[in-house]
């Protein structure tokens, strides 16, 4: 029994003991992370304000999209009887009811009703060309994010280089060693590696919302073709 009990003592000091270890890494890996980016100098400054541009970006563009991706089911169907029973307001109020991109083309084109067919599609495709140019919103900016983060990386890059260079030139007695070149080095790896990471996150960004606005355009298209077809359905 005494032997059990000096067991279960010593095993938990050792278990708090690598508690207590892991926490102080945790703290110094912490520390070292903040350290590290003050390091990369001035520079980390414009890497910092372009990732909180591209995750803003993001963020609001992907709901938005996502909002305009959102289909009623019975939209369509419901506009269809509508204008199929002679109620053009009816099917004008029930477009103006619904908040998106798809609503608003479909009405643009009930308005049009009575003209050509061609002047109809064509009035469609005008305001289906605003609304995804309003879904595209911030996109060009995000691609510039992603393609200027790593190019500041790499300025820091050559900046910190030629610090290190500058320090080995001043140094007297030819004593060079690596806290010399420490800073430097230090604003050279750093400032690379915040850029490659929101130049990579910005790519990544922008393709995902690309592809969700191709999605919406491809949502578009197949209904406003519906619409299309089913002005037809009366003349055939």
């Amino acid at each position: 029994m005494l032997l059990f009990n000096l067991l279960q003592v010593t095993v938990g000091a050792d278990s708090t003991s690598a508690v207590l270890n892991a926490t102080e890494s945790t703290k110094e890996m912490s520390l070292s992370f903040w350290n590290l980016a003050v390091k990369g100098g001035w520079i980390m400054i414009p890497i910092a304000i372009l990732s909180v541009v591209a995750v803003y970006i993001f963020v609001e563009r992907y709901i938005k999209i996502q909002k305009a991706a959102k289909s009623d089911t019975g939209f369509m169907d419901r506009v269809k009887e509508n204008i199929l029973a002679g109620k053009i307001n009816d099917a004008k109020l029930i477009c103006q009811s619904i908040d998106s991109p798809l609503a608003r083309m479909i009405e643009k084109g009930i308005i049009r009703i009575g003209k050509p067919l061609g002047d109809v599609n064509a009035a469609i495709e005008n305001v289906g060309k605003l609304e995804i140019s309003k879904l595209e919103k911030g996109l060009p900016t995000l691609a510039t994010v992603s393609g200027a983060a790593p190019m500041i990386g790499f300025l820091g890059t050559v900046m910190g280089m030629i610090r290190a260079f500058y320090d080995m030139a001043t140094v007297e007695g030819g004593n060079i060693n690596v806290s010399v070149l420490s800073n430097g080095i230090y604003t050279a790896m750093v400032t690379t590696v915040a850029g490659l990471i929101v130049g990579i996150v910005g790519y990544l960004a922008y393709n995902i919302l690309v592809a969700k606005v191709e999605k919406v355009v491809y949502l578009l298209e197949a209904n406003t073709t519906e619409f299309m077809d089913m002005l037809n359905e009366p003349a055939n």
